[in-house]
């Protein structure tokens, strides 16, 4: 029961350090509020983590797992149509970016903020994340056939991560909706080629 009870104490910890860090930025929040939030004690946060710069490693790893399986149920396991995928990926995106609580990604916004500090841990995570979501895609293009699918996923993801930035500075995301658009038009091109 102990394990148990660690565990979720540790999951505690880790989404709510995520929230705070979504909301307020990595500089802004400190351990106490982590805990505060968590409803646990410094102390106790401070057995699961060795640091601040831990947690937030710790909790975007975690939200990677997560966001990979919203990005699977988006598709669905039998959406082979490319051009399928990109529109409800996009449409998805926009339903995301629509909503009152949203703020970018997440992973994008700790890379900003980190800018200076590449070495640091959630800059990898973010790395890392932004990567197999890449690989994720390029795999979902190889098997419908297209050729390329490695370059078309850079592709896709620059839109992705260009329409989000852009929807957020502006408060429109129109700009989802304009890269969906685009996106369609580049496998429209990559399909023909095939």
């Amino acid at each position: 029961m102990m394990d148990t009870d660690q565990h979720s104490t540790k999951d505690r910890i880790l989404q709510s350090a995520y929230s705070l860090f979504y909301r307020e930025g990595f500089a802004r929040v400190s351990v106490d509020a982590i805990a505060a939030s968590a409803k646990v004690t410094k102390r106790t946060v401070y057995y699961h983590f060795q640091s601040k710069d831990e947690i937030i490693a710790a909790a975007l790893d975690g939200q990677h797992e997560y966001l990979l399986q919203q990005y699977q149920q988006w598709l669905g396991p039998d959406t082979s149509n490319p051009a399928h995928m990109v529109g409800l990926l996009f449409g998805e995106l926009q339903n995301w970016a629509g909503g009152k609580h949203w703020l970018g990604s997440g992973y994008s916004r700790i890379a900003a903020e980190l800018a200076d500090m590449p070495g640091h841990p959630a800059r990898h995570a973010a790395h890392s994340h932004k990567a197999n979501i890449e690989n994720w895609l390029s795999d979902r293009f190889a098997s419908a056939g297209l050729d390329n699918p490695s370059e078309i996923a850079q592709q896709v993801m620059i839109l992705i991560e260009g329409s989000m930035s852009l929807s957020l500075i502006h408060g429109d995301t129109g700009y989802i909706e304009i890269a969906r658009n685009a996106a369609a038009c580049l496998l429209s091109t990559a399909e023909g080629n095939n």
